[in-house]
């Protein structure tokens, strides 16, 4: 198995927040707290104690959370990829797993079950599964790409993807072999991987998470 001490994790917060009317997404308040701070604390419960946050702006604040902040790299918000390529790049673990700023309801076994899955199908990359409303209203299980543990000897290809202008993770991952992990078991929060891309739906979800 997989030990948690060998898995960094990123928060992934370095996007513009376009559809949250360009305010800084990860210091969005949910019950009380900034979102980004009830990813660090979950996944510091769910056992990784190694973890960082990419963010592009308000550093201070996100340093204030008591972790390391790792800007990207690459210039114009170049999407979570980004992320991806930062986290890489600045990791000193085997493994890297990371998570976007905006699930505070995120499962705090998350990354045990990743890592079971990456070593038993001795995949490069675990991705998540969940229940996700389609254009239909009908809830279909589909990849969240967002949510990924990989290892870093991954780097160079990244590099050479992005280097190429490929911005999308999963046109990246599919150059690998990518384990999608389930989160649609009994017992599994049917809420843990809702995104809160507008204000509005941060405020849905606070109501739903009482």
């Amino acid at each position: 198995m997989i030990n948690l001490n060998d898995i960094t994790g990123l928060i992934l917060a370095g996007g513009r927040g376009l559809r949250m009317g360009g305010t800084d997404k990860g210091l969005q308040s949910f019950n009380g707290l900034p979102l980004a701070l009830h990813i660090l604390q979950r996944l510091q419960m769910g056992g990784v104690e190694k973890i960082s946050i990419n963010a592009n702006r308000n550093l201070a604040a996100y340093e204030s959370f008591g972790v390391p902040v790792w800007p990207d790299g690459l210039s114009d918000y170049a999407g979570p990829l980004a992320g991806f390529l930062t986290g890489l790049e600045r990791c000193e673990t085997p493994y890297l797993v990371t998570v976007p700023c905006d699930t505070p309801l995120l499962p705090l076994d998350l990354v045990p079950r990743l890592a079971q899955a990456l070593q038993s199908a001795d995949a490069d990359i675990a991705m998540v599964s969940a229940p996700e409303i389609g254009p239909d209203g009908q809830v279909q299980i589909r990849a969240q790409p967002v949510f990924c543990l990989l290892g870093v000897d991954l780097l160079e290809s990244l590099i050479k993807f992005m280097h190429d202008g490929g911005r999308k993770i999963g046109a990246w991952t599919a150059r690998h072999k990518t384990v999608l992990v389930p989160f649609d078991q009994p017992g599994d929060d049917p809420n843990a991987f809702c995104n809160t891309n507008t204000l509005a739906e941060l405020h849905q979800l606070e109501l739903a998470a009482t």
